[in-house]
C-alpha cells in the first residue's frame, strides 16, 4: 500500500473551515478490482481522516471479468452494512447529508464500460438499484456501445444509445471518461441531462490519449455537466504527482468552461500493486508506451493541499466549495431519482 507514510502539511485554518463546512466528494477511488478482498475498503477510512464525506467506488471496468461487477457490489454492501458505524450507502441525495451529519463517509458506486451488461439493457436498472450512480460506456478500448479512447473510435452504437436513454430514466449519471472523441461528442449530443468526465484532464495542459480536448470540455459544460479531474501522474505530465500540477490542470479548466462546471475524481489505487500487475497483464487497454512501470497516483491526503493551492490562486471560499463537491452534489440532484 503506497503513500502511506507520506507526510502531508498540515491544513490552514482556512482550509480546515473550508473542509468543516463543505461538502468534499471524491467522486473515483477503486479498492478491490475482485471479490472476497471487500476488507480492502477498511482503506477508505483515510479519506474519511483527509475530510472527505463521500467517495464514489469503483466496482467493474471493462478489461475485469464481467461478472466481478455483481459480486463485488455484494461484497462492498455487506461490508459497509456491517460496519454502519463509519460508513453509509449513499441512495439518495437525502442520505449525503445524513451521512455527513453522522460523521459516516458515504459511499456509492460507479462502473467503467458497459461490457458487464452483457448487451441486455435490464442490467441498467439492477446496478442503479444496487447504488451504482454513473457509468461510462467504454474503457480504452471500443466495446458494443462504444468507441475507446485507445482504440479506432467508430462512434456511439444503436445499443450504446439505448444505453444512454435507460441511464437517463433509472437516473444514472452518464459519464464520458475513458471514451473516444467521437463517441464521447455523440454522447453529449444525444443527452437530455448533463454528462460528466469523472476522471479526465485536458489534453491541452498534457497530450496523452486518456486527456479530453478543449471542444469536449466545453461540449460538457454546455450540457450543465462537470468535468472531473484525476490525480494519475501520466494524464497530468512525466509521471507527475505534485499538487501544484493538479492545481494547474484544474486552474485551465475553471478558466476554460467556469468553476460550476470543475470537480474531483482522484482515481487513486489503495492496492497500488495490484494496479500495475493488471496494467501490465493488459497492454492492449494500457499501451506500455502511454502506461510506464510504477504509475504514480496522488493520494486522498492530498485533498487539502489541492484546496491550498487554488485559495493561493486567488479562488474565493465558494468556488473552492465548488470544486470540492457542491458541483457533484448538483449532478446528483438533478439527475439521481
Amino acid at each position: 500500500m503506497a503513500q502511506i507514510g507520506i507526510q502531508h502539511p498540515a491544513p490552514t485554518s482556512r482550509v480546515r473551515a473550508l473542509f468543516d463546512h463543505s461538502l468534499v466528494w471524491d467522486n473515483h477511488t477503486c479498492t478491490a478490482t475482485e471479490p472476497n478482498k471487500a476488507g480492502s475498503l477498511q482503506y477508505l477510512r483515510r479519506h474519511k481522516a483527509a475530510g472527505v464525506d463521500l467517495v464514489t467506488l469503483n466496482v467493474a471496468f471493462d478489461p475485469a471479468p464481467n461478472e466481478n461487477a455483481v459480486r463485488l457490489l455484494a461484497d462492498f454492501r455487506y461490508w459497509i452494512a456491517t460496519h454502519s458505524d463509519e460508513f453509509h450507502l449513499i441512495l439518495r441525495g437525502e442520505d449525503i447529508e445524513q451521512a455527513r451529519k453522522q460523521n459516516k463517509l458515504g459511499i456509492c458506486f460507479n462502473i467503467e464500460g458497459g461490457c458487464c451488461l452483457y448487451d441486455q439493457l435490464s442490467m441498467v436498472s439492477l446496478y442503479y438499484d444496487l447504488g451504482v450512480r454513473w457509468m461510462l460506456f467504454a474503457y480504452n478500448r471500443n466495446n458494443t456501445l462504444a468507441g475507446g479512447c485507445q482504440d479506432e473510435d467508430a462512434g456511439l452504437t444503436e445499443f450504446g444509445r439505448q444505453v444512454l436513454r435507460e441511464m437517463e430514466r433509472v437516473g444514472m449519471v452518464v459519464c464520458a471518461s475513458h471514451i473516444g472523441e467521437r463517441s464521447a461528442l455523440e454522447i453529449l449530443d444525444a443527452a437530455t441531462r448533463p454528462v460528466i468526465f469523472s476522471h479526465s484532464n485536458p489534453k491541452s495542459v498534457w497530450n496523452h490519449a486518456r486527456n479530453i480536448s478543449n471542444t469536449a470540455i466545453r461540449a460538457c459544460a454546455a450540457k450543465g455537466g462537470v468535468i472531473g479531474l484525476n490525480g494519475i501522474g501520466v494524464f497530468l505530465g512525466e509521471n507527475d504527482i505534485r499538487t501544484e500540477t493538479l492545481v494547474r490542470h484544474i486552474d485551465y479548466v475553471v478558466n476554460l468552461v467556469g468553476p460550476d462546471h470543475v470537480g474531483i475524481g482522484l482515481d487513486y489505487a489503495f492496492d497500488q500493486e495490484e494496479v500495475q500487475k493488471f496494467v501490465k497483464a493488459h497492454p492492449a487497454s494500457y499501451p506500455p508506451d502511454k502506461y510506464p512501470d510504477g504509475l504514480a497516483m496522488m493520494a486522498p491526503e492530498q485533498l487539502p493541499d489541492i484546496a491550498e493551492g487554488l485559495l493561493q490562486r486567488g479562488y474565493s471560499d465558494g468556488d473552492v466549495r465548488k470544486i470540492l463537491g457542491e458541483n457533484h452534489l448538483r449532478i446528483a440532484r438533478q439527475v439521481w431519482k
